[in-house]
């Protein structure tokens, strides 16, 4: 059932609007990634957009919230104060742990077309079609144009020393996680180790050293096995079950596993995806974990 406030909110933003726009390839100059775009208008009324990609289109749909809103903003509503009202829609491949749900993201402010401070709330299917006033479409779309196939790089989960990960810089710094972990302070913390929980947020919602203690075993047993890579998200889920793990420590090990979702360092921008795990580990003075490598045979 949605919490009371959010209906409240959902009710005043809702109005009778039409699709002024359905580019199924949306991008812009200088964005990372494209995405459909569904663009409900009407006279009086704050633009709605909705974005709906599927993996390999760049930068996806979290991690581009600001840079994506403010380009729709830019292009299509520049005349309104605030940017659109923005629902994102990730398309996970079949098979993945990872739900495939409508989000709401709720900006803090904004300054020029670059919204910031995002915050994601859940929106159903049906409370998003009495927000607009219209069907909203939940596929990719038919003029979706998949990226030149690229040779496969070979995935690899290996182990790897926290203290030898580049320094992380959470990109929207929420007040938990100001960005970077000095050399001095996770050296510190490799002696002084934090085990503490904290409500602040996810990242730092459980014992990073008793998940990355799992995660090694899972990586010890897999090789055992002769595991792909693929395989390792839904052999780590079972060892968490078999292993009575809490339901943070299950979602926690099985994002270190996930193809789309595990920490991969680079060597030249720092990272390719994991910087806020990263930086939880640091501050809590984790020695060892599991990253992800792509290695592009020759």
């Amino acid at each position: 059932m949605p919490h009371p406030g959010r209906r409240d909110d959902l009710h005043a933003l809702a109005a009778p609007r039409r699709l002024a726009v359905d580019e199924h390839m949306f991008t812009a100059e200088g964005l990372p990634g494209t995405f459909r775009l569904q663009l409900f208008t009407a006279p009086g009324a704050r633009t709605v957009a909705v974005a709906t990609q599927v993996p390999g289109e760049g930068m996806g749909l979290t991690n581009g919230a600001e840079r994506y809103a403010g380009a729709v903003w830019e292009k299509h509503c520049p005349d309104q104060e605030v940017p659109p009202v923005w629902v994102e829609r990730q398309l996970w491949p079949q098979g993945s742990r990872q739900e495939v749900r409508f989000r709401r993201v709720v900006f803090a402010g904004a300054d020029g077309y670059r919204p910031s401070g995002p915050r994601w709330k859940a929106i159903t299917h049906e409370e998003l079609q009495d927000l607009v006033g219209a069907p909203v479409a939940t596929d990719r779309g038919s003029g979706y144009v998949p990226r030149p196939a690229e040779p496969e790089p070979r995935l690899v989960f290996e182990e790897f020393a926290v203290a030898r990960l580049g320094r992380p810089d959470p990109f929207r710094e929420p007040g938990c996680m100001p960005a970077g972990v000095r050399w001095w302070r996770r050296w510190a913390r490799q002696l002084l180790p934090d085990r503490g929980a904290r409500a602040c947020c996810w990242y730092h919602g459980g014992d990073w050293h008793t998940v990355s203690a799992m995660a090694l075993d899972v990586l010890r047993r897999s090789r055992t096995q002769k595991l792909e890579a693929e395989d390792m998200e839904e052999f780590a889920v079972a060892h968490a079950a078999a292993a009575g793990a809490t339901d943070w420590e299950t979602e926690a090990l099985t994002t270190l596993f996930s193809i789309g979702d595990a920490i991969q360092p680079d060597s030249e921008i720092g990272y390719i995806n994991g910087q806020h795990r990263s930086q939880a580990l640091l501050e809590a003075g984790v020695r060892r974990t599991v990253v992800l490598r792509h290695l592009h045979e020759t």
